[in-house]
């Protein structure tokens, strides 16, 4: 079988689509023409030309049929031409009835017939601009048919002057040159609309790249700002001392706020962010919210939590849940100079037509705003007077990426305000319960007791010497056992001559780089192909997670690393994992 050109084969599945969409207005502007014509001339001739129009049409569909499939098959030259040639007979089957009126009908006829063809030459000039391939089949006949038919009554009517029908020939040929050439300025307007597409596309691409950049080139600095930060917490320190440290960690989390805030609305913008829904303490969570954002709230600010009937455990992304609420609180503690600030909660029960939900409420006797401010605060780069960025600080984006983020959760963000006097804003998200945390203080513990069972052994991949200190300043004090691995290249072969409890791999390496360290530490036969291996990376995009799930790696801790979060992870990872034999601990 000889198959088509690549060009070719779109056209065809484009015509294909669209003549499978068009097909009943064509049947319809069928049924009129036949109409009209029948009211001019009378007798059964109309009635003949529709039904054999219909068939026609009909057996066109039929033939493209397999040209729309899901998954087509390659297109043969023969079944191109079948399907061109019945365009062609159609398309002189349509206008075969403007023929015969051309012929045998009244002046009223000729200009029926007249404007039929001029219709259907346009439409489906327009139809095929962007189809190349199909112009010819389908316009040949109602150009034929428009061109020849003055010169023929012309030259076969005595009473014709064969003058005057060759200047309406001309008229058509004129008709004819205005539709090509609108055909010409479509299929370049489409050239350049294609091309400008492809560069906004490459644009897109290049964006994305220097985000994943800066975030990587950003994140791996501030990882040893804010580590170093919670490593002197846990350090006597002066009363200045604390003072300085607590400047160090409030500049540190604006300005990983900002960084997070650029590329979350950069993922949500292309459609790569996602949830990843988990079970967590909520009470615990807004708790630790709460007590976080109190010692930033200005003076004559209190701010408290009332948790009313809120479930202890739920399932959705703590995450994202997280960064709503701390979004909400930080808009409250900017806009709240004297009075109160209070975090609620609770759950709606279903209904039988809706599930049930939860809502978190955050609540404040700031500045307020008026209906027209409340409208467009959750708009992006949005705030609520020219004076706020100034006073306040801030890119406008915290409000606009919680809704959005709400939305992907499921729920609604939501704001109720009055000038003076102050705000709620709303959240309503799915209420999924989750089991109690059984077991989870046990692994905590795995780290912390690690020396009395035999130090817990953790393989770390990460090129970066601050980083590697940190992490080994972290959780050795724990009873961790930290060897460090400079590339990808050292990993794998480190992991395949002793056992591990759990490994810790950054992604950007010399040599080797995390993922794929990860996939022959995965393809191998040394002692940890099943031990857990954590992504411990300042690359934070969407896609950076996908390649790390593709080689069985689904925990992604992000950088900046946060102490607890770290001791976490690896505990669960080290309670979960089996742990190797004497024989393999010995090896």
């Amino acid at each position: 079988m000889t198959t088509i050109s690549a060009s070719d084969e779109a056209d065809l599945r484009a015509m294909a689509a669209n003549r499978g969409r068009d097909l009943r207005a064509r049947i319809g502007f069928a049924l009129f023409i036949g109409a009209i014509s029948w009211f001019l001339i009378g007798g059964f001739v109309p009635l003949i030309w529709f039904a054999a129009v219909t068939a026609g049409q009909l057996i066109d569909h039929l033939l493209a049929e397999p040209l729309r499939a899901a998954t087509p098959a390659p297109i043969s030259r023969m079944r191109r031409n079948l399907f061109l040639f019945s365009m062609a007979a159609n398309a002189a089957l349509y206008s075969g009835l403007a023929l015969y009126l051309w012929f045998q009908g009244s002046p009223a006829g000729k200009v029926f017939a007249i404007l039929s063809m001029t219709g259907s030459i346009i439409n489906n000039a327009l139809q095929m601009a962007p189809t190349p391939l199909g112009l010819k089949p389908v316009l040949g006949p109602h150009i034929g048919y428009l061109l020849g038919a003055p010169l023929v009554l012309g030259l076969i009517s005595p009473g014709v002057d064969l003058g005057q029908m060759a200047l309406i020939s001309c008229g058509g040929a004129v008709f004819v040159l205005h539709a090509w050439l609108a055909v010409k300025r479509i299929q370049e307007t489409n050239a350049r609309m294609t091309a400008a597409l492809d560069q906004a596309q490459q644009a897109n691409a290049a964006k994305s790249d220097f985000l994943a950049t800066i975030s990587h080139e950003i994140r791996t600095p501030m990882n040893a700002v804010v580590a170093a930060g919670s490593l002197l917490r846990r350090t006597e320190l002066t009363p200045d001392q604390a003072d300085h440290v607590a400047m160090l960690a409030n500049a540190s989390e604006v300005l990983l706020g900002l960084l997070n805030d650029v590329l979350d609305l950069s993922r949500i913008e292309s459609g790569k962010l996602e949830v990843d829904p988990g079970p967590f303490d909520l009470v615990e969570k807004l708790q630790a919210a709460t007590r976080l954002w109190s010692a930033k709230t200005p003076a004559g600010v209190t701010l408290a939590f009332e948790p009313g009937d809120l479930p202890d455990r739920v399932i959705t992304d703590p995450l994202r849940f997280q960064q709503i609420i701390s979004n909400l609180l930080s808009n409250a503690t900017k806009f709240t100079r004297r009075g109160f600030i209070v975090v609620r909660g609770g759950c709606i029960e279903a209904d039988g037509e809706t599930a049930p939900r939860l809502w978190v409420e955050v609540e404040d006797s700031g500045s307020g705003m008026d209906e027209e401010t409340a409208a467009r605060v959750f708009s992006s780069f949005e705030q609520g007077s020219t004076g706020v960025t100034r006073a306040h600080g801030g890119t406008g984006l915290g409000l606009s990426i919680s809704r959005r983020l709400a939305e992907l959760m499921g729920g609604t963000l939501t704001v109720r305000s009055q000038l003076g006097v102050g705000s709620t804003f709303r959240l309503e998200i799915p209420l999924v319960l989750a089991e109690a945390a059984a077991g989870a203080a046990g692994a905590v513990d795995r780290v912390a007791e690690g020396r009395a069972e035999g130090a817990v052994r953790v393989l770390l991949a990460e090129d970066h010497e601050v980083n590697q200190r940190i992490v080994r300043l972290m959780l050795e004090p724990l009873g961790a056992e930290v060897t460090v691995a400079g590339t990808g290249a050292e990993a794998v072969a480190m992991a395949l001559l002793a056992p591990y409890d759990v490994i810790l791999m950054d992604m950007q390496m010399p040599v080797m780089g995390g993922v794929e360290a990860s996939a022959r530490i995965r393809a191998g036969d040394g002692p940890n192909v099943a031990t857990p291996i954590l992504a411990l990376t300042a690359n934070a995009m969407s896609e950076h997670r996908r390649q790390w799930a593709e080689v069985g790696v689904d925990v992604f801790i992000t950088k900046p690393v946060e102490m607890q979060a770290l001791i976490d992870h690896v505990s669960a990872a080290v309670s979960t994992a089996p742990r190797p034999t004497d024989a393999e601990q010995a090896a």
